[in-house]
């Protein structure tokens, strides 16, 4: 049982980071939209009507799928034999996961809109494009974090600390 705690925790560690990038990321498309106010904003707008920091929401159930990619796919190895690009692609394969739940909900007729199920599905294509690319770029981001920490741990105490005793 300890083994499923210590995953289903590290799940949720994942989703936790995630959604803290997200959410920035989410702070970023704002100002862009305002700095670049010729880029067609309004297809994401128009789907993702929240305030911007709630990107968190996706994305911490974004690294929670993630995370079940990098069970299935990364079993048994370090940090440091994983490539970025596959670490990164595995992420993008955690943000498609993460569009396929509405689009799951969609197709068994749990989910519907006052636009019908051709709006729905529009807006799905809308916000696939972000949460692959934030899927991606998230998943970069935790192999640099987990490879500086795997290494801080296999490295011990630097040379010359000492603990009192």
């Amino acid at each position: 049982m300890g083994m499923w705690l210590r995953r289903i925790r590290g799940a949720i560690g994942m989703g936790i980071t995630w959604a803290i990038f997200w959410a920035v990321a989410g702070l970023m498309i704002g100002v862009a939209s305002i700095l670049l106010p010729w880029l067609p904003w309004n297809l994401f707008f128009d789907v993702f009507d929240a305030p911007l920091p709630a990107m968190a929401v996706p994305g911490f159930f974004g690294g929670f799928c993630f995370s079940i990619v990098l069970g299935i796919a990364g079993r048994n190895r370090k940090f440091e034999d994983l490539s970025m690009r596959r670490f990164a692609m595995w992420g993008g394969l955690g943000g498609l996961m993460l569009s396929a739940i509405p689009l799951g909900l969609l197709l068994f007729g749990m989910l519907s809109g006052s636009g019908g199920y051709v709006r729905l599905l529009q807006a799905l294509l809308v916000v696939t494009g972000p949460f692959v690319v934030f899927g991606a770029a998230s998943a970069a981001a935790s192999l640099r974090l987990a490879r500086r920490a795997e290494r801080q741990l296999t490295a011990g105490p630097s040379p010359g600390s000492h603990r009192p005793g």
